[in-house]
């Protein structure tokens, strides 16, 4: 029905002259769109909005998963959306339209793809088919790398393993982001690893990787390699409502060779969105006459014309007083620092990449194993364990009912191996976190200089946004429990060195010069004196790092992390209220359990120690 409402609108429109264009309302001057955070939609969107802005209209983007985006177009929160890939969304699109809440504009790409893909040197070793997977499954160590978690994609690779197609039953998904996929091809890449992920078309992956997509895979991503048409989007009636900018929709259309240069220019070249666009156009004017037939800009102008003026005023632009000039003078001389750390990061990955795999596999495994032990434990042995032992060493009869009514509600939701592999990460960075931590405190509680040098850089550490980390590691570490575990002893590390330099620092004089006159040496004096003395201090400090240690389960999970942060960021992009709320309530229950055993560990010893 939406589709052919689409279709005598547009008709309408075409037969329309230009000069009767109707004057639109106020509620059309901000046009509000959905980017689901690929890059193909990025660069479509940003090429569209630079070009409205140019016409006069103020344009909002919205970051969001593709289900919160067909919610929110029907919610009438969102206008435009320029992703829908067909078939492969097929389900995420259709009770909207069955409901008339989303109406169809008309493809604005075709000719694109979406399967799975490896690199050239994979498919000359006879790896062409969907059915050539299983039988070289050592060499892919049984690994799909996928995208963000509850993607569409994710979920179709995700159901051909549950179903066992092709013999991929005991395979693993890979999932964490776009750019955290193509990180782990770029390390395969450079070592000649085996490694089959999710590709697509266009995509500058295509321009840059030598690849091939495996054939075979049409019951399961679709004809001709996933082959794909992407529709425009709108609210229902936003057409009729805002016919200018519906005559500008319904003129706009790609080419996967304009997408992907647009996208380059993104992700080699670094640009904004917004710039990026500019750029574009800039360079590439001839597709403006296409698009903007028939639409004016909002003050009555020639489209075309505004929006070549708006490029040229970008670009020409004079500052009017000697401070916009001095300004002007300060961004032209932007220091490199950007670009100091990504040479450093390049710099890492040509000459200490061995080792740099070395720590990778060598933390990995230790994670890893800890968490494998940890399963063999049949749960409601780890939890009767669990319980006896925190009664045993609290007798607080309370507290352990608490812990063994925490751990079987955690069970009977189906969250136990996921809270298992959160509290390997957070037992690992906790260890890791004292083993450096404490140590440095302590030699900063006794060197003031050094604390002086320390305390700027703990303030960075942990105000600096925690995505920022994930970046160098995922790119020097690759994907997995290592680049989230070495971010969150980053972010944690702080809290032991703080509070442990406090409670060394606070240590009466007193104390130390009894210590002193009965000859204690400073070894002595440290481990007879100024420890226990800081120990209820340190003890806090290590809870605070257990606590920080969980702010980060769901950050690691973008870069590939298990554990429940995984749940927690699918439940996010599938609009999945109960996963999102019982997975999320997990990980308050395990941060409720670890703080209540800790404070009472630490109150007991603060008790002895005084």
């Amino acid at each position: 029905m939406s589709l052919r409402i689409a279709t005598v609108f547009a008709m309408w429109l075409w037969l329309s002259p230009p000069a009767a264009a109707q004057p639109e309302p106020a509620s059309c001057r901000s046009v509000r769109f959905a980017d689901v955070g690929w890059t193909d939609i990025t660069a479509t969107t940003a090429l569209s909005s630079r070009i409205l802005e140019g016409l006069g209209y103020q344009v909002v983007t919205q970051i969001l998963s593709i289900p919160v985006t067909y919610a929110s177009i029907k919610n009438r929160q969102i206008d435009v959306y320029l992703g829908d890939w067909q078939p492969s969304m097929e389900v995420d699109r259709k009770p909207f339209l069955a409901d008339g809440s989303v109406q169809v504009v008309r493809a604005n790409l075709k000719g694109a793809k979406y399967t799975l893909a490896v690199p050239a040197y994979v498919a000359q070793a006879g790896v062409r088919n969907f059915n050539d997977l299983w039988s070289f499954s050592e060499r892919f160590d049984h690994k799909i790398y996928g995208i963000e978690p509850g993607n569409n994609g994710n979920r179709i690779i995700a159901g051909m393993i549950a179903d066992n197609r092709f013999g991929l039953g005991s395979w693993t998904l890979v999932e964490s982001s776009e750019q955290g996929m193509l990180s782990e091809v770029d390390r395969a890449l450079r070592r000649s690893k085996w490694i089959v992920f999710l590709g697509w078309s266009p995509h500058p992956m295509n321009l840059k990787y030598q690849m091939e997509y495996l054939t075979g895979g049409d019951d399961t991503f679709g004809a001709n390699l996933g082959g794909a048409t992407i529709y425009t989007d709108v609210r229902t009636g936003y057409l009729e409502e805002c016919p200018n900018v519906g005559r500008f929709l319904l003129n706009l259309q790609f080419t996967p060779e304009l997408e992907s240069r647009m996208m380059a220019l993104i992700l080699e070249g670094h640009r904004e969105g917004r710039a990026a666009a500019t750029q574009f156009l800039r360079e590439h004017p001839e597709y403006l006459k296409e698009w903007l037939e028939g639409v004016v800009a909002v003050d009555g102008r020639p489209a075309e014309a505004a929006v070549r003026l708006s490029l040229r005023v970008d670009s020409s632009r004079r500052v009017a007083d000697r401070f916009e000039a001095a300004n002007s003078w300060v961004i032209a001389h932007k220091i490199p620092l950007g670009s100091w750390l990504n040479g450093g990061v390049q710099f890492a990955m040509q000459h200490a990449q061995r080792g740099f795999d070395i720590v990778s596999n060598t933390l990995g495994w230790l994670v890893n194993s800890l968490t494998a032990v940890l399963m063999r434990i049949p749960a409601l042995l780890l939890i009767s364990s669990l319980t006896i032992g925190v009664y045993a060493l609290r007798r607080r009869l309370g507290l352990a009912l608490f812990i063994l009514g925490s751990m079987l509600l955690i069970d009977n939701l189906g969250f136990w191996e996921a809270t298992i592999q959160t509290l390997s990460l957070v037992v690992f960075a906790t260890v890791v976190c004292i083993l450096f931590g404490v140590p440095i405190g302590i030699a900063a509680a006794h060197r003031p200089w050094l604390y002086r040098i320390l305390h700027p850089v703990l303030d960075l550490m942990q105000t600096i946004p925690t995505f920022v980390y994930l970046i160098p590691t995922l790119v020097l570490f690759g994907l997995g429990v290592v680049p989230g575990l070495i971010s969150t002893v980053i972010f944690a590390i702080p809290a032991p060195i703080r509070l442990t330099h406090l409670g060394i620092a606070s240590v009466p004089n007193q104390l130390l010069d009894v210590g002193e006159a009965f000859g204690a040496t400073r070894r002595q004096l440290l481990f007879k004196v100024e420890l226990p003395h800081a120990l209820p201090t340190i003890m806090e400090g290590i809870t605070q790092c257990i606590m920080l240690s969980l702010s980060m389960v769901v950050i690691a999970a973008l870069v590939g992390a298990d554990g429940l942060g995984k749940p927690v960021v699918r439940a996010l992009n599938s609009v999945n209220i109960a996963m999102g709320f019982e997975a999320g309530l997990a990980i308050v229950i395990l941060a409720i359990v670890l703080d209540r055993i800790f404070k009472r560990s630490h109150r007991g010893q603060g008790d002895r120690a005084g």
